[in-house]
């Protein structure tokens, strides 16, 4: 039997589909983001020191339950392809985040962030398959245009949620959310095209009629691409320091601007426009220092980007009108583009070939550990000692990533 000749698969063509759908999926996830610790007083909480906390936790629930579950569901991808896992991400969070807007307790609001940290986790996915589509020698161009997508679309959605939220209420925003997520999938359902799959081959897997082998052996297998490599676990090292300083300022940011706001300020609004801000500067460090990276090396632009992080949060902690932020989260925001196009790059690099979801299984476990200690840790730091601390702790932390790189980022 003959078979038919495949029709040849375009790698650009995924990728600008999966930008697209990627930059329509983020606006939706960032629109609720900077209210969400404005919507935990709307459910109840009250008091400055309660909202910090209950805003951490928020926050940390779906930090906590991704970090459990991006392995396996990078794992699947390695088994059974990279579309149908984005295309999960992308069709469980329009559900799960519709339906926060009928949350009627903060306690309900947490269980839905940690179903969403189950089920969805989309930046990962669609990391995974353009990692895969395109061309090593193109990962820092390809990375970096979807790392752009990724700070384009959220420097749109806080503005836009601030905006809807002021105007029609913060439930309103959850609902766009969830329609945005819907169209992000269909977008990928129809325009994505994914090369033929075969389950990549596991490190030291023996063919086996034992049907009792054990779930540790199986996880070693699945993890040994990453474990084993020292170099790859030194990225993964920076990683977790670099986004955990991010994620310090996240839950209390929304808080500190309603401080240092005039009284009647439309404080939605105004966390949305400093957040879009600090997104759009990311979406131009991910897409010019990405490929800046591909060219003189991921280690130079991630201690780069560390000095430039540390400039830029320590001044925050001593401003009085949120104006004055605008400039300091463009230069944070520009830092971290060229931090995760840097990061995500390195990863290509250093994966073995057609495990690559297994590694940014991974990696989503690290990002999300992050997220699960930094909110919290700013949250406490901010309920305790004052909501302009969590910056200076922040920048301590990138002073230590830096080092980190120095050492652990191999020379490229």
């Amino acid at each position: 039997m003959v078979r038919k000749t495949e029709t040849p698969i375009s790698w650009r063509r995924n990728l600008y589909s999966v930008w697209f759908a990627e930059l329509v999926a983020i606006i939706g996830f960032t629109v609720v983001m900077p209210i969400l610790p404005l919507y935990v007083r709307e459910l109840g909480v009250q008091g400055e020191r309660e909202v910090s906390l209950w805003s951490g936790l928020i926050f940390s629930s779906q930090a906590v339950t991704m970090a459990i579950f991006a392995p396996i569901w990078g794992a699947l991808s390695d088994r059974y392809g990279r579309k149908v896992m984005v295309e999960r991400a992308m069709f469980s969070g329009a559900l799960l985040i519709s339906l926060m807007g009928w949350a009627q307790s903060a306690q309900q609001l947490v269980l839905l962030r940690a179903l969403q940290g189950m089920l969805t986790g989309t930046v990962t996915a669609a990391t995974a398959l353009v990692a895969t589509v395109a061309p090593r020698e193109k990962s820092g161009y390809a990375l970096g245009l979807l790392q752009m997508a990724i700070f384009t679309g959220a420097s749109v959605g806080p503005l836009l949620g601030g905006v809807v939220a002021d105007m029609f209420g913060f439930r309103m925003a959850f609902w766009i959310t969830g329609a945005l997520l819907f169209l992000a999938a269909l977008v990928v359902l129809i325009f994505v095209q994914e090369p033929a799959h075969s389950a990549a081959p596991m490190e030291n897997e023996q063919p086996s009629a034992d049907e009792g082998q054990t779930l540790r052996r199986r996880m070693w297998m699945y993890l040994a691409p990453v474990l084993g490599s020292a170099p790859l676990l030194g990225v993964l090292g920076v990683r977790l320091l670099m986004r955990l300083a991010a994620r310090m300022t996240g839950p209390t940011l929304p808080l500190f601007i309603e401080a240092i706001s005039p009284l009647d300020a439309r404080v939605a609004s105004i966390t949305g426009l400093v957040s879009g801000v600090g997104a759009l500067f990311g979406a131009l460090g991910g897409v010019g220092l990405g490929r800046l990276s591909d060219r003189i090396g991921y280690r130079r632009i991630l201690m780069t980007c560390a000095m430039l992080s540390i400039v830029c949060y320590v001044p925050q902690s001593f401003v009085n009108h949120p104006l004055w932020l605008l400039p300091l989260q463009a230069g944070t925001g520009l830092a971290m583009g060229g931090i995760l196009a840097s990061i995500s790059a390195s990863l290509a690099t250093l994966s073995p070939k057609g495990q690559e979801g297994i590694v940014y299984g991974v990696d989503a476990s690290v990002v999300s550990v992050a997220n699960a200690i930094g909110p919290m840790t700013g949250s406490a730091v901010a309920a305790w000692l004052g909501l302009r601390v969590p910056f200076l702790a922040a920048a301590s932390i990138f002073v230590l990533a830096g080092i980190a790189a120095f050492r652990w980022i191999p020379r490229h």
